[in-house]
């Protein structure tokens, strides 16, 4: 989580859909360089290259590639150019595509993507009030829609039939849902939601959200009932993994520390020190968590 900056939008009541842009995308390559002869040769096997980052916020995992995606916002943030961009990572941490989606701005609208989520071959990512989804496996951009109401979303987690539930963190601190035709609605506005950040969806269909303002994790059922509330060991929650068993791991992106929630509510901390633990995503081939640092322009790993 980080500050997000202010934006000025043009609400509607109805859902906008933006269509693909008349440029032709272009996804990245993996490293390489243009030789003497023009042309492009790729790294040899025996090196390998670490970094790629600007300040990267969340990541997920691509378990059919064995690859983590980083989604790094770039220097917009800091009223630079719109450069948003995603890389491919190896699982350990060497550099496989520094900018696989982002390679060029053709046909492509990326501003500030924060929270991201596989599912049923796209990957989704949160970019301030509108929804991103791409080809996962050529980077293609697929859909843009803008959430009305949104000034911030920050979490995403998506269910089996593809519905997405987005937090926003600023003001209105609610929970979206965007239903698989694009339409959305507010899914949450409870009183027990404080700067809502990570969003999962557990074993059971709930939707989980980690507050950053304190230290609550909440579960939903999918009417918005809370069903359950478990407590992190800090405050300032980030990003979530949840595991076949149950159990959760939520990062302190203030403290810096991982949480481990069982099923029945008891916490642990299983790591502390890490500087803006952000949106990790765990790694279900190395079994290990891969925890985004923001500013650091770094990821951690914690091997499980």
């Amino acid at each position: 989580m980080h500050t997000l900056r202010k934006t000025t939008l043009m609400i509607s009541s109805l859902l906008i859909c933006y269509p693909l842009f008349s440029q032709e995308f272009q996804a990245g390559h993996p490293v390489s360089a243009i030789n003497e002869s023009g042309e492009r040769v790729f790294k040899s096997d025996n090196v390998k290259v670490y970094g790629s980052f600007y300040f990267a916020e969340s990541c997920t995992f691509d378990s059919d590639r064995n690859l983590i995606l980083a989604m790094n916002s770039g220097q917009f943030r800091d009223n630079g150019p719109d450069d948003a961009y995603v890389s491919l990572l190896h699982p350990d941490g060497s550099v496989h595509t520094p900018k696989w989606i982002g390679a060029t701005r053709d046909g492509l609208e990326l501003n500030d993507p924060l929270g991201s989520a596989i599912s049923d071959g796209k990957l989704y990512t949160v970019d301030i009030d509108h929804l991103r989804i791409f080809d996962l496996k050529t980077g293609q951009p697929l859909n843009s829609i803008q959430v009305p109401g949104s000034s911030g979303m920050n979490g995403v987690a998506v269910t089996k039939n593809g519905t997405v539930y987005a937090s926003n963190t600023r003001n209105p601190e609610v929970v979206f849902k965007i239903s698989p035709d694009g339409s959305s609605s507010v899914f949450s506005k409870h009183e027990s939601l404080s700067l809502p950040n990570g969003v999962a969806i557990d074993n059971d269909e709930n939707i989980v959200v980690v507050n950053m303002g304190d230290n609550k994790v909440i579960t939903f059922n999918r009417d918005g009932d809370v069903v359950k509330t478990d407590y992190a060991d800090e405050s300032g929650g980030d990003g979530i993994v949840i595991m076949k068993d149950g159990t959760k791991y939520v990062t302190s992106v203030r403290h810096g520390s991982v949480s481990k929630i069982d099923e029945n509510g008891n916490v642990s901390v299983i790591a502390r020190g890490i500087p803006n633990a952000a949106s990790m995503c765990y790694d279900s081939i190395q079994n290990q968590l891969v925890i985004p640092m923001n500013s650091n322009y770094a990821l951690g790993f914690i091997q499980l």
